[in-house]
Formats: C-alpha cells, structure tokens, sequence
C-alpha cells in the first residue's frame, strides 16, 4: 500500500547545499519525484560544540518500500555522500533520518517509527509542517502544527528559497 513517507536530510560538512541536492536526486531515482520538498532552513547544530550550522530540509515521497528498505536505501546514500559514523551526533556531509511512514509504527532496536525525536526537533518540525502539516503522530495523535507549536522555532532560519519539485530531481 503506497503511503506518504517523510525523510529529512541534513549536512553541515562541505557543500553543504549541493549535499542536499545530491540526496534528493538519489532519493528521487529510487521512488519517484517527491510530492514535496520544504524549503531549505540553516540550522544550529545538536551534538558535539564547535560544528558549524546545518542544512535541513524534508522531503515527501508516495511509496510502498517497506520502512526498512527506506532505512536502508537512506544509509546506502548516506555512505555514497560520504557520511562518517565516527562520532554520535557529530558532523556530516549528509544526515538522512525517516520521520515517518504514513500512521505505521515501528520499533525495534534498528528501526523506529515515527522518528523517536521527531517531535523535540524545531530543525525537523519547521520543515515538516510546511510540507506536511496535517500528519498525526500515531502515538500521540497531536498534528505537526500542533507538534511545531509545542517546540518552538528557536534556531531554524530559511536559508534559500523553496526548493522547486521537478527535473533535477528525477535525474539520478
């Protein structure tokens, strides 16, 4: 069954922005076009002091991969843009999290869904609620706008203009 499934993306290493783009396209060769792509927001960074601020960005795809094959495919990119596990939370060239599959629900000790911290992160909640507003967190019901509204926006700033769905995305 196709769903919606958000992932977000982030890179605070590098060229940071062409990271970005480089994420979607590969995202993009193995489901589609995306429904959706948020604007892309700098962002302090979570972690170790001393890393430089981040690009984050969400993006929509309608797929039915399974949950783990998302995972997977995210690692695998991840990988190829040459992230480095050195470090929790350290920086990066690229950062892909799943946020969310539709209302499904997952965890086990590889995969967990809704994202476990999704609804603590402005850098995510900021993106999300602009592209998907309206999606309910299965565990707690409460939409991203309401989600949004409970963390706050500190430390999300738009970086560049909305990012424009279409050709550059479906090139692998």
């Amino acid at each position: 069954m196709t769903r919606r499934v958000a992932l977000a993306l982030g890179s605070n290493l590098g060229a940071r922005a062409a990271y970005l783009a480089a994420a979607r396209r590969r995202l993009a060769a193995r489901w589609g076009r995306p429904e959706a792509a948020s604007t892309i927001y700098e962002t302090e960074p979570v972690g170790p002091a001393g890393q430089a601020p981040y690009l984050n960005q969400v993006v929509i795809f309608a797929t039915a991969a399974p949950a783990a094959e998302i995972l997977a495919a995210a690692h695998e990119i991840e990988t190829q843009l040459g992230r480095v596990r050195d470090q929790r939370w350290g920086a990066r060239t690229m950062d892909i999290d799943l946020l969310l599959c539709g209302a499904e629900r997952h965890a086990t000790a590889q995969l967990q869904v809704p994202h476990p911290r999704l609804t603590e992160r402005p850098f995510v909640l900021v993106p999300l609620a602009e592209v998907y507003p309206d999606w309910r967190d299965p565990r707690s019901g409460r939409s991203v706008r309401e989600l949004l509204s409970a963390a706050g926006a500190s430390g999300v700033a738009p970086w560049g203009p909305p990012h424009a769905v279409g050709a550059e995305d479906a090139r692998g």
